[in-house]
């Protein structure tokens, strides 16, 4: 068995219509064209990120940590306050930035700056 790539990463939720709202006007990420009462896809840079609310995809706010990479994350961290979202300070590390936020079920997302150079 060849593993050529992760077919996708999915986090549980309870109410599909308000996480979808969630994960499009608050985080940015643009659906797919699959959507459904149980099931939503966002295309993240070619990648699949979905959102499930079937037993399968685990219970909500128990998701691992999807973390996203941005391109200014301290303009990402103004945007989401500005929209009173509760998000942490952006934190400094040796190679990143690093700021969590938190979805309408609990579940992290990680907001990422890579340093460049």
């Amino acid at each position: 068995m060849a593993v050529t790539g992760v077919a996708f990463t999915m986090y549980p939720v309870t109410d599909m219509a308000r996480a979808v709202a969630f994960y499009r006007d608050e985080i940015g990420l643009t659906p797919t064209d699959y959507a459904s009462d149980y099931w939503s896809e966002f295309d993240v840079g070619g990648a699949t990120f979905g959102i499930g609310n079937f037993e399968q995809v685990g219970k909500p706010g128990t998701g691992a940590s999807l973390a996203l990479e941005v391109d200014d994350i301290a303009a990402a961290h103004a945007r989401l306050v500005d929209r009173g979202v509760t998000i942490s300070a952006p934190h400094e590390l040796t190679n990143c930035w690093l700021s969590v936020v938190h979805d309408p079920d609990g579940n992290q997302v990680w907001l990422h700056q890579k340093k460049r150079g």
